[in-house]
């Protein structure tokens, strides 16, 4: 059974830095992708970023150039490089590992960023 878990979020300062990390447990495979959604109150899950297998990385744009994403295909894991963050960031950060035609997600972490 394939289990996703996420550290690393928190309260940070607008400005700040955080890094988040995910751990995929249960899978012998290659994940074709993993990636971070997240989820501000009121407001529907979307894509932050999410890297392939391959090393094709895609970013929301409203990440572009703050946000870096990098993975281990070995271990099955993928992190969250956040830079110079906004309040608008704040949201719970969903990890995603997708898999032929399955999705698998974690349990969310918080991120808040004050202004």
């Amino acid at each position: 059974q394939v289990q996703l878990v996420e550290s690393g979020g928190g309260l940070v300062e607008a400005g700040g830095s955080l890094r988040l990390s995910c751990a995929a447990t249960g899978s012998t495979f290659t994940f074709n992708a993993m990636g971070w959604y997240r989820q501000a109150p009121g407001k529907q899950r979307e894509l932050v970023a999410t890297l392939s297998n391959g090393g094709s990385a895609d970013y929301a744009h409203s990440v572009k150039g703050r946000f870096t994403i990098s993975r281990d295909n070995a271990e099955n894991t993928v992190a969250l490089q956040m830079n110079s963050l906004k309040p608008e960031d704040t949201a719970v950060y969903y990890c995603n590992a997708h898999l032929w035609h399955v999705d698998f997600w974690g349990q969310g972490t918080q991120v808040t960023v004050s202004s």
